[in-house]
């Protein structure tokens, strides 16, 4: 029996909204980063981009858990000596609140070529409700719902 690889003609990249409104960060990343790699398809091959684009709205509503939003800092490098700069999540939040969900999951992509053409192309960020997407017709995914026991 061979290992099946996706070639090419086979790929089909769909896009999906996700709303961030309320969600944890990290979850909400671990999810967003799994979608853009393609892992959530059967055919997925890792050295081919079989991954979907992602719009993600409402990003100023996320949540964190514990203490990290008193604790949590972003790092920065101006490029001289000894010039490391630290910002704390909330300034994060209210300035750049795309910022810290793009950060999010490149942390959870690969480094390689792959996974920054990835995070480049097919993440978008919005910290309201609006996006400017509506002519891909994207599928909302849910990503809240909650398992059932049965």
């Amino acid at each position: 029996m061979k290992t099946y690889s996706a070639t090419p003609t086979d790929i089909e990249h769909q896009w999906f909204v996700v709303d961030a409104d309320g969600m944890v960060l990290g979850r909400l990343a671990a999810e967003v980063a799994k979608i853009i790699r393609g892992k959530h398809k059967p055919m997925y091959t890792p050295h081919m981009d079989t991954g979907d684009n992602v719009i993600v709205i409402n990003a100023s509503k996320v949540k964190v858990t514990g203490r990290k939003a008193e604790q949590k800092r972003y790092f920065h490098h101006t490029g001289y000596m000894g010039h490391e700069r630290f910002t704390p999540f909330a300034s994060m939040l209210e300035k750049h609140p795309e910022r810290i969900i793009e950060k999010a999951v490149y942390g959870m992509l690969p480094k390689t070529a792959l996974g920054r053409q990835s995070l480049r192309r097919k993440l978008r960020v919005f910290a309201n409700a609006n996006h400017s997407h509506a002519a891909q017709q994207p599928k909302v995914l849910d990503l809240n719902k909650k398992s059932e026991k049965k």
